[in-house]
């Protein structure tokens, strides 16, 4: 972490804390009637953030938050900054020997703090003025920048319950961005099953034929000069932001060090999507752990990768039975959010035939991932070894590279094998023969043998 960014960031919330204080301090005199420098909350001095260098203070200023949206946002983040800010709500009422309900707020069931409700906002803002109350429903609407770019929600228990009585939650997202000034990297697990891959190597380790370089140029051109398509000249009237993608071909091709080799080059998170968590036997489960993926990913600018997509996303069939109508209800489902989707999403199968005809005319390219020829072939073997390593026999490998046809993925696993006895040995010298028994093991696995 960048220790300028964590000092600014620290002082910065530090004196939006202080002022956050002083907010609640003020509306709480008012409301027990007490002496009080100021006749309103808008009187206190809020810390000026015109110049300010913190993450937080370039939010502010991107989105020209108000004062009452920044009090809303103080508000959510108190809890994990300063909780005890918001002790002063535990006031009992003496009339009715509970705390007060204008106050709002819930009891966490590990957190001894107050945790802020929508009516603790409603409260600070609005007192009772049912004109300004009316107006802050408008900041936790569907359209509120707060609720489309997933800043904070009210999050309510019960959808029966008013508004207001929803827990303000700030999103993981941004509190990483306020506290570490850097982008949130979700952890793989049952709520979200989806993995962040990258790889150490460069383009230079890719060996593709040259039609499928250029499919591959498509999207990384996408990703370098898209924005510039959509917004300067004006293509988002005509096209949605999104770009999709599908890779298809033998497993150990490159589609998956294609992908992460696309991440790298952009400078963005790409995440492998683990279908067999996703895909459920249970009507509607398959759509909401999708939805808890996308709904991460809506404003990250991640790269989607769905491996083995036909396991999803295979030929919607006939309407037979019930089960056929929830597949195809997830298969539609799907459709819509990788339309919806303004990032890059790509899906790699084995077998295009096994996918729906419907998802072949949503994507923007089509790539193929053949087996390689000869020539790619060696240069792949010649590669593939350490460079510490010295080959028995340098010119048999031509010969391997023209005898037998394998995938990048599975002489990967034959130059491990043959390094590994190597090591084994003592020494750096790569055995053709061993070699060779590293191909026998791996066209085993297929059913098939050499001579």
């Amino acid at each position: 972490m960048d220790m300028n960014t964590l000092n600014a960031n620290a002082a910065t919330l530090t004196r939006e804390m202080a002022w956050l204080a002083e907010v609640i301090g003020t509306r709480t005199k008012l409301f027990y009637g007490q002496d009080c420098p100021y006749a309103s909350i808008s009187e206190v001095p809020a810390p000026d953030l015109s110049d300010d260098p913190s993450i937080y203070g370039t939010i502010v200023r991107h989105y020209r938050m108000s004062l009452s949206e920044r009090i809303i946002l103080l508000l959510a983040l108190a809890p994990h900054l300063q909780p005890h800010l918001l002790d002063v709500f535990f006031t009992r009422n003496a009339d009715y020997d509970r705390g007060f309900t204008e106050f709002g707020g819930i009891k966490g069931q590990n957190h001894g703090g107050f945790l802020p409700t929508g009516e603790t906002a409603a409260f600070i803002l609005a007192a009772d003025s049912l004109e300004k109350r009316f107006s802050l429903l408008d900041l936790f609407g569907m359209d509120h920048f707060f609720h489309k770019f997933n800043i904070l929600t009210l999050v309510r228990s019960q959808m029966e319950e008013p508004l207001l009585s929803g827990m303000l939650r700030i999103s993981t997202e941004y509190l990483t961005y306020f506290t570490k000034g850097g982008s949130h990297h979700p952890d793989f697990s049952i709520h979200f099953p989806a993995k962040r891959i990258h790889t150490e190597l460069d383009w230079s380790g890719l060996v593709l034929d040259e039609d499928t370089l250029q499919g591959v140029q498509e999207i990384s051109d996408w990703l370098q000069f898209g924005n510039t398509l959509l917004h300067e000249w004006g293509m988002w009237k005509k096209i949605k932001p999104g770009f999709r993608a599908l890779f298809h071909g033998p497993p150990g091709t490159g589609k998956t060090f294609t992908a992460t080799l696309l991440g790298k080059s952009a400078g963005l998170d790409v995440y492998r999507i683990d279908l067999s968590m996703v895909v459920s036997k249970y009507i509607g489960e398959t759509e909401k752990n999708l939805s808890g993926v996308f709904d991460q990913a809506e404003h990250k600018n991640w790269i989607l990768f769905f491996d083995e997509a036909d396991a999803l996303f295979g030929r919607r069939t006939q309407t037979t039975s019930a089960h056929d109508r929830y597949a195809n209800q997830e298969v539609s489902y799907l459709l819509q959010r990788m339309e919806d989707f303004p990032g890059v999403v790509i899906l790699a199968t084995n077998l295009k035939t096994n996918l729906d005809e419907a998802f072949s005319r949503r994507f923007q390219s089509m790539i193929y991932f053949p087996m390689p020829g000869p020539d790619q072939r060696l240069q792949l073997w010649q590669q593939s070894f350490p460079e510490r390593t010295v080959l028995e026999d340098q010119e048999g490998l031509t010969t391997i590279a023209e005898k037998y046809e394998m995938t990048g993925g599975a002489i990967i696993n034959v130059t491990r094998y043959a390094s590994l006895l190597a090591v084994k040995r003592g020494t750096n010298v790569i055995r053709h023969r061993d070699i060779l028994a590293g191909i026998r093991k791996e066209f085993s696995k297929e059913g098939k043998t050499i001579r």
